[in-house]
């Protein structure tokens, strides 16, 4: 994808203003309510809520903190880790612990064999690809990256339709895992396409990359691919090489990985919350974040409970900061001209297509379905 695509996306990229920006932006929240299982409306809430968190911090335009409550670690806004670990993690946790231990057992099967079968290769190939091309689209958007692309496709993975006798998820279903994988690596990769081919880097990853370059008195930009070809050539080699280590390292390493999952979880739970701690911790040596995943994590598990799917609360809260800049330049530049956003036909194709998606995902027939396939799951 980047050897092959980076240079025709970046004449595509070019034609990208304020406003279009805005509306690729909006189609990715309403594809994030189409992706969203159960509830349209709990998925909205998610948006939403997901918006409003992201407005925390200091204002790019003006440098005033808003919404910080005059609690000075909040002026640089919530962190993503913090969101993520407390939701996701700890929230998961609280739940675990009021069921009996019974029903925590985590699913372990023998290995047999490292290699996957014809029948695993059968049944993962369609997710592979699917993961692959949603994390090729989702690395290269700002704000994408690898951990929404692999939230995205479990969420994708979890709506096809299960072949006959297939394991479900939860229980072994390989699809569980090629998915979310083939996206994580593939947008872990086309992220590098907007950072060379426009210096714009989309994700906090890509950022330290534009610092690392600029160490080393290299102007990311359309002119990397020809001022310094071996930079960009060997980035890709060493994407190949990379994921050929991981395969070396990781093959050796999967029989210790499963035995973890036969430790009693009265044992493994203490070590999950002591390691997100110090991870959270780790990131800006501060102990109010450990305090705010707490938080976060009431709230995982609240919507737990609810039966609230919050992967689109992390879309909503990533896109916010970058949705609410290019509204405030599109309308600066057209001098509060708000027709700005439909005279434009890229930016009217956007919003198009987002109306067409959120009026199929309304149809009573396609909702009635979403929330049997929740109830199911």
């Amino acid at each position: 994808m980047l050897a092959g695509f980076a240079v025709p996306l970046t004449e595509v990229a070019f034609k990208f203003g304020p406003a279009e920006y805005f509306s690729l932006m909006v189609l990715g929240l309403i594809g994030a309510i189409v992706l969203a299982s159960g509830s349209i409306l709990k998925a909205v809430g998610m948006i939403l809520l997901g918006l409003l968190m992201g407005l925390v911090g200091t204002d790019v335009n003006s440098g005033v903190a808003r919404f910080s409550f005059d609690i000075p670690e909040l002026t640089d806004g919530i962190g993503f880790i913090v969101i993520g670990m407390g939701v996701f993690g700890y929230g998961e946790i609280i739940s675990n612990l009021g069921k009996h231990e019974s029903e925590r057992q985590v699913f372990a099967a023998e290995v047999k064999g490292l290699m996957p079968t014809k029948e695993d290769f059968r049944n993962m190939l369609p997710a592979v690809l699917r993961g692959t091309l949603l994390g090729s689209a989702l690395g290269i958007l700002p704000g994408g990256g690898a951990t929404m692309s692999a939230f995205a496709a479990y969420t994708i993975e979890k709506k096809a339709k299960m072949r006959p006798g297939e394991v479900p998820f939860g229980k072994g279903n390989i699809r569980g895992v090629a998915g979310p994988e083939s996206a994580n690596n593939a947008a872990s990769q086309t992220s590098f396409i907007p950072l060379l081919t426009l210096g714009i880097p989309p994700n906090a990853v890509m950022a330290l990359m534009v610092g690392a370059m600029t160490i080393h008195n290299i102007q990311p930009g359309p002119q990397v691919m020809t001022s310094n070809p071996e930079l960009f050539w060997g980035l890709i080699a060493s994407m190949w090489i990379g994921n050929a280590m991981l395969i070396i390292l990781n093959l050796p390493l999967i029989g210790i990985w499963i035995k973890l999952l036969t430790v009693p979880y009265r044992w493994l739970f203490p070590a999950i919350v002591l390691f997100c701690a110090i991870g959270v911790y780790s990131t800006n040596n501060n102990t109010f974040d450990i305090w705010m995943v707490g938080i976060f994590g009431v709230i995982g598990y609240t919507f737990i409970k609810l039966g609230i799917e919050p992967a689109p609360l992390l879309l909503g809260y990533v896109l916010g900061p970058m949705m609410e800049e290019n509204l405030r330049r599109a309308l600066l530049l057209s001098r509060g001209d708000w027709s700005v956003f439909v005279t434009r036909g890229l930016s009217a194709s956007l919003l198009a297509v987002a109306a067409l998606l959120l009026v199929i995902v309304l149809l009573p027939a396609v909702k009635r379905k979403r929330e049997e396939a929740f109830v199911e799951d």
